[in-house]
């Protein structure tokens, strides 16, 4: 936008594409499951579905997909189950916590000794894969790394900060 606005090319652009600690810090946003808080995780509360709201809808095969592709989840289908198995009880995940005790439940399966380093990677992984989903974060990147080559110089330069697997992925490609 800056670029058609001007008519002129950047020598260098710098993306960041962590997650502000302003968001993970406020429980209301939904992002950390150590703080009770609504299940939100949209980075505009303003648009689109919440994550409680997406969780009410995944299909178990959107869900293991979603799991899997966003963040490398190794126990995506037991969670997937767990999550499918309250909604058929009519149980709602509707807070942070309560998708924290759904991945507790399915990670039941792991040795008692690992389950809680277990439990706390898997909920970190959740947490992103549902964030991203939401915010169609893989989408909006695709999106920006489309555009480089028509804003940037020749001979111009492009730093992208990635934060996990799946960003360092597409920014590879």
């Amino acid at each position: 936008l800056v670029s058609k606005e001007t008519g002129k090319k950047f020598d260098f652009i710098l993306a960041d594409l962590g997650v502000s600690s302003m968001q993970i810090d406020n429980p209301d946003r939904g992002f950390s499951y150590k703080v009770e808080g609504p299940l939100d995780l949209r980075m505009n509360p303003q648009k689109g579905d919440s994550a409680a709201d997406r969780l009410k809808e995944v299909s178990y095969e959107e869900l293991v997909g979603m799991l899997v592709e966003n963040s490398d989840e190794p126990y995506a289908e037991e969670i997937a189950k767990v999550i499918m198995n309250w909604r058929k009880k009519g149980k709602a995940i509707e807070t942070t916590t309560q998708l924290k005790a759904a991945i507790e439940e399915a990670l039941r399966v792991v040795p008692q000794a690992e389950r809680k380093e277990m439990v706390k990677k898997s909920c970190q992984r959740t947490f992103q894969a549902l964030r991203i989903d939401v915010n169609s974060e893989f989408e909006v990147l695709y999106a920006f790394l489309e555009k480089l080559p028509e804003v940037l110089a020749p001979n111009g330069r492009v730093a992208i900060l990635t934060f996990h697997s799946g960003e360092d992925r597409l920014v590879k490609r």
